[in-house]
Formats: C-alpha cells, sequence, structure tokens
C-alpha cells in the first residue's frame, strides 16, 4: 500500500477538481499576462511602437480587467479546492474510523488509545492543511513556474535558458534540506501523537493522581513530551528559515543574471526597451513562486510524515472479512473448546489441546490463578481472537465458518472492568439493543436487579451517568452492564468477574437473584470468588492450559 491509495478518495471528486485545474489554469494565464502587458505599456511610455496599437488609458483598463479575473480564478479555484479537500479528508476520516473499529482488539494491546486519537485528529488535520491550503497555492506557483520560462523563451531563448539552468541548483537545495526535514517531521508528528497519549492517559487517571500525590510529577512528563514537541519544531523551523534564504537568493541571482544579459542584449540591438520590461517582470515571477516553494516545503515534509503514518494502520489487516459466510443460526447454546492450542504474541503458549465441553443450558464456574487465560477462553468463544490449531464452536458449528456478528449478537459479556457510555441509564442499557421500548428495558433492569437503584437516581432511567458511569457506584455499574447483556437475550452469558464490585452482601443478593436468569441460558462464569461458585452446576479450575473439574 503506497501513496496511490490516496487516489481513491479523489476519484469521486474528480469533476470538480478539473473546474479546478481551469480555473488554476486561468489564474496562470492572466498571471502571466502581466508582463506582457507591462512591456506594452513601457512601449507607450517611451513612445515606441507596440505590435497592438493600444492608449496607454487602454492598457491600464486591460490591467484591471487581468486583475478582476486574477481574483476571480484564484478565488474560485482556492474554493473549488478548499471544498474538495474538506469532503476527501471527511471520506478519510470515516473510513480511518471504520478501519479502527474493523480492527482486531489485539491490535489495541501494544497502542496507547491516545496514539490512535492522535490519527484522527494530529495526522488528518495535517493533511486537511496541505490539500486545503497548502496544494491550492502549490499547483498555481509550479503552473507560473513553467509558464514564465516557456514565456521568457518566446521573448529570447537564451535568456530563458540561462533562468532555466538555475532550476538544478533549486532541485538540488531542496532535495539536500529534504533529507534533514523530512525525519524530523515524521518523529514530530510521533512525539505529538505520544504527547496526546498522556494527555488521554493522565485524564482517565485522574482520581489515581490525586490520590498519590502526583500532579507535579504527571505536570513535568507532560512538560518533557510538550518541550520534545518543541525542540523538533524548532529543528524544523530552524532548517525551513535556512532553505528560504538560500532559495530566494538563487531566485535573486537568477532575475540579475535576467537584468544583465536583457541590457547587454538591448545594447547590442537584439532586444527592445518593453521586451525587457516583460523579460525583466518574467523574471519576478519566476522568483516568486521559487521562494513560494521554500517555505511550503516544510508543510509538504509534515504531511509526508501523517500520511506515511496513516498508511501503516491502514496496512493493519482488519478481522476476517466474512460477510459471504453464513450466518449463525439461533444457537442452544452448548459449547465446545475442542484441542485449543493458542499463545501470546511473543510466542509463549497458553493452551496446549484445552478441551472443554459446555452442556445447553448449563452453568459452569471457571476459576484459576492469574495468568491462566480465563477471559482469553471467553475472547476465543467471541472470536476476540482465534486459536492457532483446533476449533471452537456452537451447536458443534465451527465458529471460523459463520459471520461474526451473528455469532456475537447470541453472547452476552459482562465483564470486571465495565465499559459505559457519558450518556443516560436507558441508552447504555439499549446499547446492544438500539430501539428497545421502555419496558424492554425496565424489564432488563429488573432481571439484573438494577431497577431500584435506577428509580431512585434523580432523573430516574434519564439520568445521565457520565464518562464511564462515574456517578454510580462499582456494583451499580455492573448492575446496568448485566441489564445491558440480558436486554439482547443471549443464548450464552459470559460473567468474567462480573460480581468483583460487590461487597459481600451485594454479591450474596445478585447470586441469589440471578438463578432464575441464569437458567435460561448457558452461563460461562469467570471467578476467584467462593460464594459465586453457587451459581454453579459445575466448577472447573484452569491449570497449566488444560482444565480440570473440580466438582459438580
Amino acid at each position: 500500500m503506497g501513496f496511490k491509495y490516496f487516489l481513491s478518495y479523489i476519484t469521486p471528486h474528480r469533476s470538480v477538481l478539473i473546474l479546478a485545474v481551469v480555473f488554476m489554469l486561468g489564474e496562470t494565464a492572466v498571471s502571466l499576462s502581466v508582463p506582457w502587458i507591462a512591456g506594452h505599456f513601457a512601449a507607450g511610455v517611451i513612445g515606441q511602437q507596440a505590435a497592438f496599437a493600444l492608449s496607454q488609458g487602454e492598457i491600464l483598463a486591460l490591467l484591471l480587467v487581468v486583475f478582476i479575473l486574477q481574483a476571480f480564478f484564484r478565488f474560485s479555484n482556492s474554493y473549488l479546492v478548499t471544498l474538495s479537500g474538506a469532503r476527501i479528508l471527511a471520506s478519510l476520516s470515516v473510513r480511518l474510523y471504520d478501519h479502527i473499529q474493523s480492527l482486531p482488539v489485539s491490535y489495541f494491546h501494544d497502542k496507547k488509545r491516545g496514539q490512535v486519537l492522535a490519527l484522527l485528529s494530529n495526522d488528518v488535520s495535517v493533511l486537511s492543511h496541505f490539500v486545503t491550503g497548502t496544494l491550492a497555492g502549490l499547483v498555481p506557483m509550479l503552473l507560473t513556474l513553467v509558464g514564465a520560462i516557456v514565456l521568457m523563451a518566446l521573448i529570447n531563448w537564451e535568456i530563458a535558458l540561462l533562468v532555466f539552468l538555475l532550476t538544478p541548483f533549486f532541485y538540488l537545495s531542496l532535495k539536500l534540506m529534504g533529507r534533514k526535514i523530512r525525519p524530523i517531521s515524521t518523529n514530530l508528528m510521533q512525539k505529538q501523537a505520544d504527547t496526546v497519549a498522556v494527555l488521554d492517559e493522565n485524564l482517565g487517571l485522574f482520581p489515581l493522581i490525586k490520590a498519590f500525590v502526583r500532579e507535579s510529577v504527571e505536570s513535568q512528563r507532560f512538560e518533557s513530551s510538550i518541550f520534545h514537541v518543541f525542540y523538533l519544531r524548532q529543528q524544523q523551523l530552524r532548517l525551513q528559515a535556512v532553505l528560504g534564504p538560500v532559495i530566494q537568493l538563487l531566485a535573486s541571482l537568477g532575475v540579475l543574471a535576467v537584468l544583465w544579459l536583457s541590457s547587454q542584449y538591448l545594447q547590442a540591438g537584439k532586444l527592445t526597451a518593453p521586451e525587457l520590461v516583460s523579460l525583466l517582470f518574467y523574471g519576478l515571477l519566476f522568483s516568486r513562486p521559487v521562494s513560494g516553494l521554500a517555505n511550503l516545503y516544510g508543510d509538504i515534509q509534515q504531511a509526508r510524515g501523517g500520511a506515511e503514518r496513516l498508511l501503516d494502520i491502514f496496512s493493519v489487516l482488519p478481522e476476517p472479512v466474512d460477510d459471504k459466510l453464513v450466518e449463525l443460526p439461533i444457537v442452544t447454546g452448548e459449547i465446545d473448546f475442542c484441542d485449543i492450542h493458542f499463545g501470546y504474541p511473543d510466542g509463549r503458549p497458553l493452551f496446549e489441546g484445552l478441551n472443554l465441553h459446555i452442556d445447553a443450558g448449563e452453568t459452569v464456574a471457571i476459576t484459576g490463578v492469574n495468568g491462566e487465560g480465563k477471559s482469553t477462553l471467553a475472547h476465543l468463544l467471541m472470536r476476540f481472537f482465534d486459536p492457532v490449531s483446533g476449533t471452537v464452536e456452537l451447536d458443534g458449528i465451527d465458529l471460523q465458518t459463520v459471520n461474526l456478528a451473528s455469532i456475537r449478537r447470541q453472547i452476552g459479556l459482562v465483564s470486571q472492568h465495565v465499559l459505559l457510555l457519558d450518556s443516560s441509564v436507558a441508552e447504555n442499557i439499549a446499547y446492544g439493543k438500539p430501539g428497545a421500548s421502555a419496558a424492554e428495558i425496565e424489564t432488563a433492569a429488573r432481571a439484573a436487579n438494577a431497577h431500584e437503584f435506577i428509580v431512585s437516581l434523580s432523573s430516574g432511567y434519564h439520568t445521565m451517568i457520565g464518562e464511564q458511569g462515574v456517578r454510580l457506584s462499582g456494583g451499580q455499574r455492573q448492575r446496568l452492564a448485566l441489564a445491558r447483556a440480558l436486554l439482547v437475550e443471549p443464548a450464552i452469558l459470559i460473567l468474567d468477574e462480573a460480581t468483583s464490585m460487590f461487597d459481600p452482601k451485594g454479591e450474596e443478593v445478585f447470586i441469589h437473584e440471578s438463578h432464575k436468569q441464569l437458567r435460561s441460558r448457558t452461563v460461562i462464569l469467570i471467578t476467584h470468588s467462593p460464594a459465586s461458585l453457587a451459581l454453579a452446576d459445575r466448577v472447573m479450575r484452569l491449570e497449566n492450559g488444560q482444565m480440570i473439574e473440580v466438582m459438580k
């Protein structure tokens, strides 16, 4: 995958961009006509007969028309490019977000959330600025550069050749500085992402920072990250500050060469005074885009760095595209882990030939020390991961042969780390079933023993609970998570340390009131709590990658 990837976002807007190019050409054409008109104006001033007999007033009127057309073309070009660029970047942002959602859960184990957020904010913004700002000015500059040399050649090819011979020096200057600016720009984008990651992490750990009086330490960490960005930005600006004057000096030398050689040709009778004026104007017109290119070069390199980072994430393979696979039919909940082999990314094995059978409607508790892979079993069942070998089956159907979404719709997950939206209680419960009626939401809440505390809240089911349910207790958050899972009426319910936030009394109440709900479905109960084992028909211990039955 290369930079051609981004062309797919331009194609839908090609008609508008073609029109923008027409306006660019129009702007360039009228800009290039100014030196020609200026030459005729000079001819009239010194009393020479021009090719087109126009009075001074008519020439000035013509210049006014040219300037008006130039302003119109520039506005039209800038507006169309900016509008198209904004649409292209909006499409890119949506595509990036969709791609991020399609990535496997394992991708985020090695990435900080802030670094991913930076892709959607910093990197896309840099590309947006490049398309809507830099590119809108860059193309007319290049067209003016070429046009100025061509028109100079029509007047005097020797002078035009002299100017043209300077272009390799411009190229070499940009190339040499580019080698230094490019890695700095790429590193700058990465360090900006790291800064966003630090900020995102600190905001998420705010109570912890307060509790351990770490404000000054975290401020220093953020300050260090910010000043690292500043240092890289300073390096980038220093190089650009050197590049600009170098290019400007070369461009000025070109203008001086044009002026000197033109004056020599004028004295030799090989050039007229109006032609000298036109050549001088074309020389100035040539130098302006060259200097502009130097100023834009840093933006180009930074956009390149952002594009490379975006290409890196787009190259990460998403979860298997299985739209063509059959839907998993409604299952009774019979589960089989058959000869499962699975390991960590670093190569350490976790399961080597694990087998487990769970009958439909059975509640099986899985215990074991931390790190044995109890939660990994749940993730294999939901196909967050796939085993290296072996099969996971529901009602005898290999899960790798059916559509992913149809699997996950039939499994409810309540984990130790409850994830909630910054919205109302009702919206959180109905997250897995948009459009659920108020009666359905209340029924699920009652089943999770959450209705009583919900109605005691200030606005009942419409109460806003804050980010990650910060306005609720740990036990209340887990009851909401259970209600959310029960609302979709899953055939299989996974309770992964789901009672960890309850006090002993709350856990006892939860166990007592959950019996009825759990009997109607298959339940995998991952727990360290001896009290929760009362819910199970069978208790299994995961040890050394194998299942050992403890009791029925």
